[in-house]
């Protein structure tokens, strides 16, 4: 009888990959997905590519702050520069910017630069003598009554202005003068405020009276720990109260008269410290650990703070809220999270466990850059709005981001100003040298619980000029072993890697290398054994 033949076949089964996507550093991290990488980026997604070069702008002394407005700002140790040129003298401490109009606001120093005229000063003034006195004067040129402070030899309009709040304080025989009224017009050693503003002496308060000892007449900003601009105000915090300025005034921030543009502070007096604040979608946002405060209104008379208890900024993460993809990113103390107005969304799963902290973020319009500490250090990674893809950079320390001229700058800790992302029309810099990269794939099990082996690997791969890249596999949690010799020819082509045939219940790959490559697919050759016991890396 003749028995039918025997289909004889090899086992050889092929896999091909042509989608490399994100870092997914979960322990179910599929078959080709990333599980590390080191200065890959998603511009040429589904491909894996190498990001492109950063330029170093310049590198600053001791560098404490990095802004942009109308140009570049930025502290270098106790000089504080804009357009690169010194415009005035800081602290030597790290400092928290804003603007509003032609004002460049500088915290903590409380000072200020007018990018429209050129002056630097100081938010705050102050005047310090030994008397004062209290007498009648005028108001809109007609007589008014115990509404004058007079100093004989002071020019008051050195040290302030109409409009100004000013805190008077010292006297000492009629303590209710010690209070901030609003200066209504300045002449000379005379300032005027509205009639009857001060207690006189005599049976009808008329009586002009000088007070004697420490007195002091001033102008005060909160010290604010984060600040922000929002419809023509400076909005900011402490660690408790909220804060806004006069309409249109950086200055003042205690005038309270009943008008559309006052000033404003409330006490939200919920648990904790603020964390830091933004203006989004047109509202100023305020962030505790574990509350958001959305500020409602346009006028003092109708402000309205709205809380909700839901994942605030995590402590020491104020400088990583940024906008991206008109969407809003900050760290938690639950990992990376996604704001756009309503209740806050966790984007970070592809960390897996990791948790950071430390973190500071900026944006050059689509993707949020954030520099943060984690397991491994501090690491610049980067996610993609348009693709929903993370990407880690190197290991970058990142204390200030600044988007300018289509650019997004970094201040690094070493104090180097560099342009990172996307370069355009990039202004007088030097290119970083060639880019060291490299991309771990999680295991690969090919959906078969057996035994199974790798014999051969296909990569169809780009490299411009001067780029080489070395294979390393690895079974079952072993060593890493070479993958043939590099590869290094400067054109877009399939090399084909044979493998020493080894066998285990699972294997990773790994790229390593240097200067710019693309991957465009990835092929093995695998073929699948036994469910039995193998040493490690036994054919």
């Amino acid at each position: 009888m003749k028995l039918p033949s025997i289909v004889y076949q090899d086992g050889i089964r092929k896999g091909t990959q042509v989608k490399f996507g994100g870092l997914n550093h979960n322990l179910g991290a599929g078959d080709g997905e990333l599980w590390d990488m080191r200065n890959l980026t998603s511009d040429y997604y589904p491909l894996l590519a190498s990001r492109g070069k950063r330029r170093l702008f310049r590198t600053l002394t001791k560098g404490n702050g990095l802004f942009s407005w109308d140009a570049l700002a930025w502290a270098d140790g106790t000089k504080f520069f804009y357009g690169g040129i010194e415009r005035g003298s800081v602290e030597d401490s790290e400092k928290t910017f804003c603007a509003l109009g032609a004002y460049l606001i500088i915290l903590p120093d409380k000072k200020y630069y007018n990018t429209l005229t050129g002056e630097f000063g100081s938010l705050e003034s102050e005047w310090a003598g030994t008397s004062l006195t209290f007498t009648n004067g005028k108001l809109f040129e007609e007589e008014a009554e115990a509404n004058t402070i007079q100093c004989a030899g002071v020019d008051w309009s050195a040290y302030f202005k109409a409009g100004d709040a000013v805190t008077i304080s010292g006297c000492t025989k009629h303590t209710e003068n010690n209070k901030t009224p609003v200066i209504r017009e300045i002449d000379g050693d005379k300032m005027y405020f509205y009639e009857y503003a001060f207690t006189l002496d005599g049976d009808k308060g008329e009586t002009p009276y000088t007070e004697s000892g420490n007195m002091t007449v001033r102008r005060t900003v909160p010290m604010l720990r984060y600040i922000c601009e929002n419809e023509n105000r400076l909005w900011g915090c402490d660690d408790t109260t909220i804060y806004a300025s006069k309409l249109g005034d950086p200055f003042n921030w205690n005038v309270y008269e009943g008008l559309d543009t006052d000033s404003y502070a409330v006490d939200t007096g919920s648990a904790g410290k603020f964390t830091g604040c933004v203006s989004f979608l047109g509202y100023p946002i305020f962030f505790k650990e574990d509350h958001i405060y959305k500020v409602y209104g346009s006028l003092p008379s109708n402000f309205e703070i709205m809380g909700s208890a839901t994942l605030g900024v995590a402590d020491g993460s104020g400088r990583s809220l940024a906008i991206a993809g008109e969407t809003l990113f900050y760290l938690s103390r639950a990992g990376i999270m996604v704001y756009s107005g309503g209740i806050p969304q966790p984007i970070g799963s592809a960390f897996g466990m990791d948790r950071f902290k430390n973190a500071v973020g900026g944006s050059d319009g689509l993707k949020y850059y954030v520099s943060m500490t984690g397991p491994d250090g501090e690491l610049l990674y980067v996610y993609d709005t348009q693709k929903g893809l993370w990407h880690t950079e190197d290991a970058t320390k990142a204390r200030y981001f600044a988007r300018f001229g289509g650019n997004l700058f970094l201040l690094n800790d070493q104090g180097e100003v560099w342009i990172a992302g996307n370069v355009q029309n990039a202004p007088e810099s030097t290119e970083e040298e060639t880019v060291a990269w490299s991309a771990e794939f999680g295991d690969f099990t090919e959906n078969d619980p057996n035994k199974k082996g790798v014999s051969k690997l296909q990569l169809r791969m780009e490299l411009e000029e001067g780029a080489e890249v070395q294979v390393y596999l690895k079974f079952d949690g072993g060593e890493w072993l070479k993958v043939d010799e590099k590869l290094c020819e400067a054109k877009k082509r399939s090399y084909y890697l044979p493998i020493v045939p080894r066998r285990g219940d699972h294997y990773r790959l790994k790229l390593e290398g240097k200067g710019a490559f693309r991957l465009y697919s990835l092929t093995r050759e695998y073929y699948s054994g036994s469910e039995l016991k193998s040493t490690q890396g036994r054919n």
